[in-house]
């Protein structure tokens, strides 16, 4: 069943390579990248599937035995990042139909947008930390692209930024590799399971770990790491913002809660009380951003930082139920985050603006669009019974468990505070009249537009209210999940066979 690993990689790819070859005929480009998208969704349905009913899916490219050949594995964990970066990234496909223009089509925006997707997805499978790294600049040049795709002065100087601070993170990422590897062998993350055990010099062990917390902290926008998001995250287009927002921080989080959880586990009153601190500053600094700005954009972009926040929350508590919690928020903020994207980007279609001083009224003219904004928005705040209630509770809960009141009362008092920056949109962009220097009226929606604008929203909305009412089957995954990061034993036999 290896191929199951290899799809998720391979559909994207090929329609990257498809839709380059047809990027002369618009059209043709638009159905072979919705339908890649649809490949790869159910694709990673069936790898989910298997993987829940059979365990950990492992597989060794060309046979070759560990740590020699390219290992791909798929826990539950792994899968489920699949489906949901295979289900967004269909999402905003659609979305694109009907917000990105002709000349970044003709450009190759849909090979670079499912190249990233197989980014995402091969790193979410891959074995070892080295095609980890290649995975990740798989991503950054995708990415890159789809930044700078266009010219604009604004992209190309968030391109810049964008790309810098990445290249930083590369040098500290290969370091990292240089450096475990040097001290350990090896580079298959089921046999540094043990093998960091072994070495005699725990100190440098730890000092390896927070290089990589730091690589992948950047990856994922931590504090105080973060500061190029909110500089380069609102110059492209807002299907390309939403994919970034929905998945590229996600990958740096995964990473960290991989490596934490199978490899630097030692010390864990050492770097996860060191994540612990980072996860409460990142949660802290990120509102606080949020609710010092109007543009919509800026406003989304810093709440990504604030919310990853909970998710290194869950990782620093390393107990059950906080990891429980952090797989929870994970697929909760995906979905919700992309989605407040995607309205971002309809409210700047209707109203022919970002900017919340420039916005008003839009509650009476697009009465539809305000009710769906209300959905991910009360969601991401922690209103129940929307899916950020439950994550929220989750975390919480973990917290006070292990007596941390103080974190439990950052993270209730960053809950408030993200209340506030929602409630800031709403009554300044739907709410109150709309202003005398308000942008000239745009032309109504076509009937094709409306439709791929508004239903990958509305997809989205039904989801989130899904997850909040029918909490319990996506609780049982997050469980089963947690269970398999604390005790990796399934993960390492599945790659190394046997008795590990």
């Amino acid at each position: 069943m290896s191929w199951l690993l290899v799809l998720p990689i391979a559909i994207p790819m090929a329609t990257a390579v498809l839709a380059l070859l047809v990027r002369q005929r618009r059209m043709m480009e638009r159905w072979v990248s919705a339908g890649g998208g649809v490949a790869l969704l159910v694709a990673s349905i069936i790898l989910l599937v298997v993987v829940w009913e059979d365990g950990t899916l492992a597989g060794r490219m060309g046979n070759w035995p560990p740590p020699f050949g390219i290992v791909l594995v798929a826990d539950l964990f792994s899968a489920v990042m699949v489906l949901i970066a295979a289900l967004t990234g269909l999402l905003i496909v659609v979305f694109t139909l009907a917000t990105v223009d002709e000349e970044r089509e003709r450009f190759g925006f849909h090979s670079f947008y499912h190249i990233l997707l197989g980014g995402v997805c091969g790193a979410f499978v891959t074995g070892d930390l080295f095609n980890l790294y290649v995975w990740f600049e798989v991503m950054l040049i995708a990415s890159f692209s789809l930044i700078a795709l266009g010219g604009e002065k604004a992209q190309l100087d968030g391109a810049v930024k964008y790309a810098a601070i990445n290249l930083v993170s590369t040098i500290l990422f290969l370091t990292s590799i240089g450096l475990l590897y040097g001290a350990t062998g090896t580079l298959n993350m089921a046999e540094l399971h043990h093998a960091v055990r072994a070495v005699e010099n725990q100190g440098l062990i730890d000092a390896i770990a927070v290089l990589f917390l730091v690589a992948f902290g950047i990856k994922a926008a931590v504090f105080p790491l973060f500061f190029w998001l909110p500089a380069s995250y609102h110059t492209p287009p807002v299907a390309v913002t939403a994919i970034f927002a929905a998945l590229m921080t996600k990958v740096g989080v995964y990473a960290l809660i991989r490596t934490f959880t199978l490899i630097f586990t030692n010390d864990a009153a050492f770097t996860h009380t060191l994540l612990l601190v980072v996860a409460a500053l990142t949660m802290t600094t990120g509102v606080l951003g949020a609710a010092a700005h109007t543009d919509v954009r800026r406003i989304l972009s810093f709440h990504i930082v604030s919310q990853i926040g909970y998710m290194i929350l869950g990782l620093a508590l390393f107990t059950p139920l906080a990891l429980i919690g952090g797989v929870f928020y994970l697929i909760h903020h995906i979905i919700v985050k992309a989605n407040l994207f995607l309205i971002g980007g309809v409210l700047k279609r209707v109203a022919g603006s970002f900017d919340l001083d420039r916005l008003g009224g839009l509650y009476r003219s697009h009465p539809v669009l305000a009710l769906m904004f209300l959905v991910p928005a009360f969601s991401l705040a922690g209103f129940p019974p929307l899916s950020g209630f439950w994550a929220k509770l989750i975390l919480i809960k973990a917290s006070l468990d292990l007596e941390q009141y103080l974190i439990a009362g950052v993270a209730l008092v960053v809950g408030l505070l993200t209340i506030y920056s929602m409630t800031k949109i709403w009554t300044q962009g739907f709410w109150k009249p709309l202003p005398a220097d308000a942008p000239a009226a745009t032309a109504p929606l076509s009937r094709v537009e409306r439709a791929a604008l508004y239903t990958p929203i509305a997809v989205l909305c039904a989801i989130t209210v899904t997850i909040g009412i029918w909490a319990e089957p996506f609780f049982v995954v997050a469980e089963r999940a947690a269970e398999e990061l604390i005790d990796p034993t399934g993960y390492v036999r599945a790659i190394l066979g046997g008795n590990p």
